[in-house]
C-alpha cells in the first residue's frame, strides 16, 4: 500500500521506523531531487548523530555564488530573478563550507563542472562510473531509500505520476531492488506541481512508490539553468561539426555553449544553407573526408540522447529533428529501406504480409499490436470466422483482395502511430523550456519519450532495433584535453582532480564503434587561459585519460575536423597538429619529432599555419552583426544591458589576471576620458556612477572605454 504524507518530516520518520538508523539515501542527477525531502533526512541526520546517513547522487544543482561585490551587483539581481524561491539544497552547502557531520557522507557520480575543485570531502567521496552503471553500482552498495521528485495528473482513473526530467535510472533501479531486496527498500516520490508530465516510458503508476509527498507549500521554483553566451570560437566548432551531421540520421548533443551552438549551427544548415556553406567554406581546415552530404535536414533527424536540452527542443521547433522510429523491427526496417513510408496504403499492407507483421489471419493479439501502431482501423472486429468493417463482414484472410480494399479504404490518409523523434535519459534547462514541456499536446507527447539511460546510452537490450533505429548516428560531446596519440581526457585533472564526471560519454564512444556508420564526436577548444597563461589543449600527452587512444574517432576544434579513426600514430598526429593553434604547432611537431612519432622532415600544411583567434573572429565576427550568429542564439532572460555589461566585465575580469595588459588598458582608459554620462544606465546599474575605492574607479574607466570601443555608447 503507497502512504500519503503532507511532510517531509513524516517520510523521514516512516523511513527510519522501518528500515532502522543506517540510511543510505539514492537520488537522481539534475533537476529530478526533491529538494525538500532531501532536506529533511540531512537534517534529521544533523539533529540525531546517531542516524548514519550516506547520500548517494549526482550533478547536484546550486545557485550561482558572486565572486566579488562588483560581481554581486550585476548579478544578484539577475540571480533572484532566474532562480526565484529555489530552495538549497542543505547538504550541498555544508559539503562546501566543509560542515558537514561525521555521520553524514556525500558521494556524487558526477560533479557540476569545476563547481567541486578544492572541496576535500567532495574529491574523496567521487565515485567514477559510466551513466549505464550507475543504476547497478547504487543497488550494490546497498541503497535503501530512494527519493524522487515527480509530476502528477489526475483523471477518471485517480492519480498517475511521471518520472518526468528523471527515468534516466529510477525505473532500472526500483525494478532491481524490489526484486532483490522487498522488504528492505523504500521508495519515496515528492510531487511538484510545476514539472512537465511526460508520458510512455516515464508514466508510473503510484504503487511504484512506498509513499507520495504532496505539499503545495513544497511547489518552489525548478531549478533552472539559463542560456549561456555563445563565444565565435564556439560556433566556429560548432560549423564544422554540422558539416559531418547526415540527414535522415541520429543525433545526440549536450548542455552549454558548445550544445546551444551545434543546435544553431544545423538550424542554419536547414533555414540558411547558403550562409551556412559560406562560413563554413571560409573555415573548413584538413581533412573532412568524413563530412555528411551537403543539403539541409529534408528527412530530418532522430534523437537518442542521454541529456533532452533546449537546443534538442529548438531543432525540433525549427523541423530539424523530427525523423520517426518505431520500436518494431519489420516497421523499422521497411522505413530504412525504402520500401514504405508512415503513410498506411496498399503499399504498407504488401510489406505488413511480406514481413509477417500482418498475418494470415487476425486474431485479437494481432489486432491489438496493428491498432497501437495505426495500422487498423478502431471500427474493425473479429466475428467468428468473419471480421467486421465498417458495419461489413468480410473473410478474415489478409490476402483475400476484398478485405484488403476494405482495410485500405479504411485506413486510407493515415499514418503510422506512436512513432518517437526522442528518447532522453533526463531533462535540464531553462524556464521557457520547461513550459513547452508543460504545454505539449498530444502529438508533442506522441514524439517524445523519456525513458531508462539503458535504452538510450548503448545497445544492449535490443541490439538489431536499436541499430536500425540508430542509423548514421553522431554522438556529439565535449572534451577538455587531447593528446597526440587521440586519448581524451574530459572529466578530471592528471593530478586526479574531478571535474566532471565520465557520465554518458565513454558509453557514447564506445557505442559509436559498435553501431554500424556511427561516429563519436568530441569537440574541444584548441586552447584554455590568457596571456603568459595561455595553454594548448592539443597536448603530448597527459596524465588522465577518459576515452583511451583505441576508440579515437573524430575530435573538432574551432580550427577544423580531425578524422582519426583506424588512422596510424603519424597520421593522427598531423591530423591533430592540423586542427591546434598555431601557436602551439611548432612545440608539437617537435615534441613528435624528438620522440620518433613524426618524420624528420614533416613541416605543418601551409593551409593549417594560421589557425589564430584573429582567423575566427576576421571570418565570423561580421555574422554577430548580420544576426545569423547571435550571442544568444536561443534567447536569454538577460536585458541587453546586462549582456553588455557581463560581456565587458568579462573582459575586464581576463585582464587582471595578465597584471601587464591591464596596467597599459588601465592608462589608455584613464587618459581615454569615456563618455560617463552616455554610460550612466550601465553605471547605474552595478552602482559604480560614484566609485568608492581607486579599485572601483579604474573598473569604471575600464568599463567605459569597452562599452564604447564595442559601439554601445554616443561619443560625448
Amino acid at each position: 500500500m503507497t502512504l500519503r504524507f503532507e511532510f517531509a518530516e513524516a517520510c523521514v520518520d516512516h523511513a527510519i521506523a522501518t528500515l532502522g538508523k543506517q540510511i543510505k539515501l539514492g537520488a537522481p542527477l539534475g533537476l529530478g531531487k526533491p529538494v525538500q525531502l532531501m532536506n529533511a533526512f540531512f537534517q534529521r541526520a544533523v539533529d540525531d548523530p546517531s542516524l548514519e546517513l550516506h547520500i548517494y547522487t549526482a550533478l547536484s544543482l546550486e545557485k550561482p555564488a558572486p565572486a566579488s561585490d562588483l560581481e554581486a551587483e550585476l548579478a544578484g539581481p539577475i540571480i533572484a530573478r532566474l532562480f526565484g524561491d529555489y530552495e538549497p539544497l542543505r547538504y550541498l552547502e555544508a559539503l562546501r563550507a566543509g560542515t558537514l557531520p561525521r555521520n553524514v557522507q556525500v558521494s556524487e557520480l558526477y560533479f557540476k563542472a569545476g563547481s567541486m575543485k578544492g572541496v576535500a570531502s567532495a574529491q574523496q567521496n567521487y565515485i567514477s562510473s559510466n551513466y549505464t552503471h550507475i543504476g547497478r553500482d547504487l543497488c550494490a552498495l546497498g541503497v535503501n531509500v530512494l527519493v524522487q521528485m515527480v509530476a502528477a495528473r489526475e483523471s477518471g482513473e485517480g492519480q498517475s505520476l511521471s518520472l518526468s526530467c528523471n527515468p534516466d535510472v529510477a525505473l532500472d533501479v526500483v525494478r532491481e531492488m524490489r526484486e532483490t531486496r522487498p522488504g528492505s527498500f523504500l521508495c519515496f516520490a515528492q510531487i511538484h506541481d510545476d514539472l512537465p508530465f511526460m508520458e510512455h516510458d516515464a508514466e508510473v503508476p503510484v504503487t511504484m512508490f512506498d509513499g507520495v509527498l504532496q505539499n503545495p507549500d513544497y511547489n518552489r521554483s525548478l531549478f533552472a539553468v539559463p542560456n549561456a553566451a555563445v563565444p565565435l570560437t564556439d560556433y566556429a566548432t560548432a560549423l564544422h561539426v554540422s558539416s559531418l551531421v547526415v540527414d535522415g540520421g541520429t543525433l545526440q548533443i549536450g548542455i552549454g555553449s558548445l550544445g546551444d551552438a551545434v543546435a544553431h549551427a544545423c538550424i542554419l544548415r536547414h533555414r540558411h544553407y547558403d550562409a551556412w556553406c559560406s562560413m563554413l567554406q571560409k573555415l573548413t581546415r584538413g581533412d573532412s573526408d568524413c563530412a555528411a552530404e551537403p543539403g539541409v535536414f529534408e528527412q530530418g533527424l532522430y534523437a537518442s540522447t542521454e541529456m533532452f536540452v533546449n537546443g534538442m527542443m529548438q531543432l525540433m521547433e525549427a523541423g530539424v529533428i523530427k525523423r520517426q522510429v518505431f520500436d518494431n523491427l519489420m516497421l523499422q526496417q521497411g522505413l530504412n529501406s525504402g520500401a514504405i513510408t508512415t503513410a498506411i496504403d496498399e503499399t504498407m499492407f504488401r510489406h505488413l504480409r511480406s514481413c509477417g507483421l500482418l498475418p494470415a489471419a487476425l486474431d485479437a493479439a494481432a489486432i491489438s499490436e496493428l491498432r497501437y501502431w495505426g495500422l487498423l482501423p478502431a471500427e474493425l472486429e473479429l466475428a467468428g470466422e468473419s471480421v467486421r468493417i465498417d458495419g461489413e463482414l468480410l473473410p478474415n484472410d489478409m490476402d483475400d483482395s476484398a478485405t484488403r480494399a476494405a482495410l485500405v479504404s479504411a485506413t486510407a490518409g493515415t499514418h503510422l502511430r506512436n512513432g518517437r523523434i526522442l528518447h532522453g535519459g533526463f531533462f535540464l534547462g531553462p524556464r521557457d523550456f520547461y513550459q513547452k514541456l508543460r504545454d505539449l499536446d498530444a502529438a508533442g507527447q506522441e514524439k517524445i519519450c523519456m525513458t531508462s539511460v539503458l535504452r538510450t546510452n548503448q545497445l544492449l537490450q535490443d541490439y538489431p532495433l536499436y541499430c536500425a533505429q540508430r542509423q548514421h548516428a553522431r554522438f556529439i560531446n565535449t572534451g577538455m584535453i587531447v593528446s597526440l596519440s587521440g586519448a581524451v581526457a574530459s572529466d578530471a585533472l592528471e593530478n586526479g582532480t574531478v571535474i566532471s564526471g565520465v557520465g554518458g560519454q565513454y558509453n557514447f564512444v564506445a557505442m559509436a564503434h559498435d553501431l554500424p556508420g556511427a561516429r563519436s564526436i568530441l569537440c574541444i577548444r584548441s586552447t584554455r587561459g590568457s596571456g603568459k597563461q595561455l595553454k594548448s589543449n592539443i597536448v603530448p600527452f597527459y596524465g588522465h585519460t577518459t576515452i583511451p587512444r583505441h576508440l579515437r574517432d573524430i575530435i573538432v576544434t574551432e580550427y577544423g575536423v580531425a578524422d582519426l579513426r583506424g588512422r596510424s600514430d603519424a597520421e593522427v598526429i598531423k591530423r591533430l597538429i592540423a586542427i591546434a593553434d598555431s601557436r602551439f604547432q611548432e612545440e608539437l611537431v617537435t615534441f613528435a619529432k624528438d620522440n620518433g612519432k613524426l618524420p624528420a622532415d614533416y613541416e605543418v600544411p601551409a593551409e593549417a599555419r594560421d589557425n589564430t583567434p584573429y582567423r575566427i573572429a576576421s571570418t565570423l565576427g561580421r555574422h554577430i552583426a548580420d544576426g545569423l550568429l547571435p550571442s544568444y542564439p536561443f534567447g536569454t532572460d538577460l536585458t541587453a544591458e546586462e549582456q553588455a555589461l557581463a560581456a565587458s566585465l568579462r573582459k575586464i575580469k581576463a585582464l587582471s589576471k595578465e597584471p601587464a595588459q591591464f596596467l597599459r588598458q588601465a592608462v589608455r582608459a584613464l587618459f581615454h576620458h569615456g563618455d560617463k554620462e552616455a554610460a550612466r544606465p550601465y553605471l547605474e546599474r552595478i552602482h559604480l556612477v560614484h566609485p568608492d575605492s581607486s579599485k572601483d574607479f579604474i573598473i569604471q574607466q575600464l568599463l567605459l572605454l569597452d562599452l564604447e570601443e564595442r559601439g554601445l555608447l554616443k561619443v560625448g
